[in-house]
């Protein structure tokens, strides 16, 4: 928010420099990005004067060209070649001098000496959008004849320099959001630090009715949504182009002039920070405003000529016919103010925060009207305000007020009351300041002591301070007066023993597979959690029942929480293939989110609503890629499969206590489920995507997926110990089998019967080789199988291991048909 500090100094006189005042704000708790000197017009004319065309004729190398010599006032008179069709001798003009900046936008130029057509040109004679007056370029600036030879344009312009500074507003302290919002602040730290501070408002002691009859009526018939509504009729008004000094204003801070009545609410707006919305008289049908809702799936056409459709919980701003306004947020494209205006109704409203946000976020609006509605105005200003800019409108516009001021507030808001003791303000703080001192800070913050005793003091709460509802918000506000800086240090530090939770635990394991992923060439990803629900509409695996809608979404891309991880990175995916990067390796952990219908219990809200921590990993494309030293080779399932058991067993789960299940769905056309061997539960999945759900994201090319449930991994972890063992003094044993089997036989089945077959010595199994086609049988497949033996206490003989691995074969061949070849 832009703060003009001469518009500061109009509600306060105070003498701090613009950077002093900068960095007391910024003590205050309104943080103060920065300080910049501007002009109204951007450059501020530097190098422009005042200058007359003493003769003008035609170039004669071009059809469209004049040559002139202009007089400057100083030296002799400069030869400027003028491409303008209305330049003539006798004028008084704009001339950029050789060495002068120019602004166009964000882009600046410098005018320099230079050649036209083989004529030489010292300057420039400049038309108003060339040097920021507006955007008429239809041909030069031609002055008044009185305008005088050689003076600054600067000058002549009366350009005003200025000092912005750039104040960022909290949410909680819209208090802050415009110019005596601040001043208010700045005005109690300058009393606590005993520095020159006076704090007045604009008098509205001339506001008085010019004729008490006639003016518009006021009708609210949602209260709940408009606690208050107050308005007022000026008739005779002229609307035309607002004063100098108020298009000065508005254009220090970054605001547009429009016309004289417009520009008042905005000035106003900025300067009181209360919104006000002026509406022609001539489009209020009946002679009567109702503030009520509307149908639902009512078209309105809003100030941007954009056709909304509203919901029967938006307030609207009618007449007897029609809606005029949407309350609080934005104005209809008809009930505005235009050069034909003569008659203006003057609304100044409080409206419900709830009901202004709800309906700025469904129809995607953001206008400093919202902002200030949604984060709560001060309901109790109201009539003020409308008075103060009543008589502004009478000042510039003219008009007479007609009618008694309507005033709708059926149920007046009392200032809050809190209960503060010293002890609670010392014991937050961490310091013991003076009962008299944290009266006078209050005093100072318009905080009103209702009652006061030894221990503490009752207080009733400006409305302005939608923040303040509680003693330890009223303990902040005196620490940011007294000063975060003015609390000393102890010098006793005070320490409690502290203890590793679960979540403590969990997040050192997730960064220590970062580690050991982005060591192994993965890079981490995040994807928001709000997703398409089209990706769940006809989904058996992650119904779209099951899904956490946004009562309020931003967009349709943008409306259910994800169930699962896949489709950002999918997204991700398709995002970086694009853009020519194809051999992908992606990380992510991230929470997913899950509703349940039958989970609901009365009077617990959340009940049906989970959310758990997932870690997905996405490979594609080619492992090795344009290497000297290696052929190229793509990635596969199986090397996604390695990274997920290495996972695994760096968190300490051994492959003993995990097993694989096979399977296909709509999401992979293979893929096999990770679950913890004899308790049935879930702790992952991998595989390969199917061409279907690649398709969607417009992907053509093979992605390997794992997805794993890490909150479910923490608790198969829970009550893991580390364990260390010697390394065996005895000799491991090699021994390998060639296989034949039925093709739809899977290397995991081999592994279960061959540790089922030999608990004690068998140490490893490992596949090899896999060979189909010449010489075996067409249903059938060749597995080479490598078996490590060992005992820990004595050396294997070859009868022991002739034993073992006969009892193993015959396992195999009574299971699963196996033959040796």
């Amino acid at each position: 928010m832009n703060i003009s500090y001469n518009w500061l100094k109009e509600y306060l006189d105070f003498d701090l420099t613009p950077q002093e005042t900068s960095d007391a704000l910024t003590s205050l708790g309104l943080e103060t990005g920065g300080v910049e000197e501007v002009e109204t017009i951007k450059g501020g004319l530097e190098g422009l004067v005042i200058g007359e065309v003493l003769t003008c004729t035609d170039h004669p190398d071009s059809d469209h060209l004049h040559i002139t010599t202009v007089n400057v006032g100083e030296g002799e008179p400069l030869q400027i070649v003028c491409g303008a069709p209305n330049v003539a001798a006798g004028q008084k003009v704009v001339v950029a001098l050789v060495g002068t900046k120019l602004y166009s936008g964000e882009e600046s130029f410098t005018i320099k000496r230079s050649k036209i057509r083989g004529t030489e040109s010292f300057g420039m004679i400049c038309a108003e959008d060339e040097i920021g007056l507006s955007t008429n370029h239809a041909g030069i600036i031609v002055l008044p004849s009185e305008a005088r030879v050689g003076t600054p344009a600067k000058e002549y312009y009366n350009v005003k320099s200025e000092y912005i500074l750039e104040v960022d507003i909290t949410p909680n302290r819209i208090d802050g959001a415009s110019h005596f919002g601040v001043a208010r602040d700045l005005a109690a730290y300058l009393k606590q630090n005993n520095l020159k501070g006076t704090l007045t408002l604009p008098s509205v002691e001339k506001f008085k009715i010019d004729e008490p009859a006639g003016g518009v009526k006021v009708k609210v018939e949602n209260t709940e949504a408009c606690p208050r509504y107050a308005g007022v009729t000026i008739k005779g008004v002229k609307v035309a182009e607002s004063p100098e000094w108020l298009k000065n204003k508005l254009t220090l801070i970054g605001l547009r002039p429009i016309n004289n009545i417009v520009d008042i609410t905005n000035f106003v707006l900025h300067g009181l920070g209360h919104p006000l919305h002026a509406f022609d008289v001539a489009q209020i049908a009946g002679g009567e405003v109702v503030v009520k809702t509307l149908p639902e799936g009512t078209k309105f056409v809003t100030l941007d000529e954009q056709e909304r459709t509203l919901s029967n919980r938006d307030l609207m701003i009618c007449n007897t016919q029609e809606g005029m306004c949407i309350g609080g947020v934005f104005g209809g494209l008809k009930s505005g103010v235009t050069e034909s205006t003569t008659e203006v109704f003057l609304e100044c409203a409080y409206f419900n925060p709830t009901w202004v946000r709800k309906t700025a976020r469904r129809h995607g609006l953001n206008t400093d009207s919202s902002f200030r509605f949604e984060r709560g105005c001060d309901p109790n200003d109201t009539l003020y305000v409308l008075k103060y800019t009543a008589l502004l409108i009478q000042e510039l516009a003219g008009g007479k007020i007609t009618g008694e001021i309507e005033d709708v507030y059926p149920n007046k808001i009392e200032k809050p009351i809190v209960e503060l003791t010293y002890n609670k303000v010392n014991t937050l703080i961490g310091k013991e300041i003076e009962p008299a001192v944290v009266k006078s800070i209050l005093a100072s913050l318009e905080v009103e002591i209702v009652k006061e005793t030894a221990e503490g003091l009752t207080l009733a709460i400006p409305t302005y301070r939608v923040d303040v509802l509680r003693d330890v918000d009223v303990i902040e506000d005196i620490l940011r007066v007294y000063g975060y800086n003015n609390i000393e240090i102890g010098e006793v530090v005070k320490s409690n023993l502290s203890y590793e939770t679960p979540t403590d635990k969990s997040y050192d394991l997730q960064n220590l597979i970062s580690e050991q992923l982005t060591g192994g060439g993965f890079n981490e990803i995040f994807n928001n959690s709000l997703t398409k629900e089209s990706y769940y509409t006809d989904s058996q695996i992650y119904p779209i029942a099951n899904c956490v809608h946004l009562i309020n979404p931003l967009s349709t891309d943008l409306s259910v929480m994800r169930q699962t991880l896949l489709y950002g990175g999918l997204e991700s995916i398709a995002y970086n293939r694009n853009r020519q990067n194809s051999d992908i390796r992606f990380y992510e952990f991230g929470n997913c989110y899950f509703f349940d219908a039958d989970k609901k219990v009365e009077g617990e809200t959340l009940k049906e609503y989970s959310e758990e921590l997932h870690l997905g990993l996405w490979l594609s494309g080619n492992s090795v890629d344009n290497s000297w030293a290696a052929a190229d080779e793509k990635s596969t399932v199986f090397q996604l499969k390695a990274h997920v058991e290495n996972i695994l067993t760096r968190l300490g789960i051994s492959a003993a206590r995990y097993e694989y299940t096979q399977f296909s769905d709509e999401i992979f056309s293979t893929a096999i489920e990770i679950g913890a061997k004899g308790k049935g539960k879930r702790l992952g999945v991998l595989g390969i995507v199917s061409k279907k759900t690649l398709k969607s994201q417009d992907i053509n090319a093979e992605v390997f997926f794992a997805e794993l449930n890490w909150d479910a991994l923490m608790k198969e972890i829970k009550k893991h110990t580390i364990t260390y063992s010697e390394i065996s003094k005895f000799p491991a044993v090699k021994r390998d089998l060639a296989l034949l089997l039925d093709k739809n036989i899977l290397f995991d089945q081999i592994e279960k019967i061959a540790y089922k077959a030999e608990r004690k010595l068998l140490k490893e199994v490992t596949l090899f080789d896999v060979y189909e086609g010449k010489n075996l049988p067409e249903s059938k497949k060749s597995y080479a199988v490598n078996f490590i033996l060992q005992d820990e206490e004595k050396t294997l003989n070859d009868k022991q291991i002739d034993g073992v691995m006969q009892k193993i074969q015959q396992s195999l061949e009574k299971e699963l048909g196996a033959q040796l070849r």
